[in-house]
């Protein structure tokens, strides 16, 4: 079966793109790093792939906020085709600032049809400090999202500083109601962090982590899948290593995050 083609983006700040490639490469897939500016010259090309991610990385240094300059030159260049992309059975992921800039397009969560209206945000961490530590995160197994399937909890980190998810009222109902609160930051005993730091790094609303639209094919989420692709990348592998030796058990060599890679890609075999 022919690998499924996953572009990721590149330009002005983007500096996870190689990692993204790299997990998406490990994962079966044929990924491609391409500019903005190469996209916007050759629409077409997205009519060639069917995964498309927003790796993180500080495009434009966060200047007017986090993905709003990247969101805006999209709007201005390449909405229409980026909507025409979504219309097929494609796969979208928006990694840290990749989930911020799918924010201010209004591609996630997608409440309103047509999509492309900005119904959540993404604010300064309550600490109003840059965030960089692991986290621990609960799955929604009841939702339809294609990147989390068969996960139930993962240890990734994150590095942000503007990671605080707000949203309306309504709009949290909504999203609790139709299952695209995928990820909820919790406590290592697995219990919610209920908002508290470090656990919940940045004071997000019911603790969330990642959110998808309502068909699951397309997830914007704060923490980095791509930086926990090898085991050995934990903060806590030495302890985990020696533990497994005493207890005559296999040491994994794959670390949690690719099973989200894995899982785009298993989508179209």
């Amino acid at each position: 079966m022919a690998k499924p083609k996953a572009l990721i983006l590149t330009g002005y700040g983007i500096n996870c793109d190689e990692e993204t490639r790299f997990s998406f490469e490990i994962a079966g897939a044929n990924a491609t790093i391409i500019h903005i500016n190469d996209i916007i010259e050759n629409k077409s090309l997205l009519k060639s792939y069917q995964i498309f991610a927003f790796p993180g990385g500080f495009s434009y240094g966060d200047d007017t906020g986090s993905g709003k300059a990247l969101a805006n030159k999209i709007k201005n260049n390449l909405y229409d085709e980026m909507m025409s992309f979504l219309t097929r059975d494609t796969l979208m992921i928006g990694i840290c600032n990749g989930f911020q800039v799918m924010v201010n397009l209004g591609i996630v969560p997608g409440l309103q049809q047509p999509i492309g209206t900005t119904e959540v945000s993404l604010e300064h961490n309550a600490s109003f400090r840059f965030q960089c530590r692991w986290v621990d995160l609960t799955i929604n197994t009841h939702s339809n999202c294609v990147f989390t399937r068969g996960i139930n909890r993962l240890h990734i980190p994150v590095a942000h500083g503007e990671g605080n998810f707000i949203a309306p009222q309504q709009v949290i109902e909504q999203l609790s109601h139709n299952n695209q609160i995928i990820m909820q930051y919790t406590k290592p005993d697995g219990s919610l962090a209920d908002g508290k730091f470090p656990y919940n790094p940045n004071g997000s609303m019911l603790d969330i982590a990642a959110i998808c639209d309502t068909t699951g094919r397309i997830m914007g989420m704060m923490p980095h899948p791509e930086r926990h692709i090898y085991f050995m990348q934990r903060d806590d592998w030495t302890y985990l290593k020696e533990l497994s030796k005493r207890e005559k058990k296999e040491i994994p060599e794959y670390g949690e995050g690719l099973q989200i890679f894995k899982n785009a890609v298993q989508y179209y075999n």
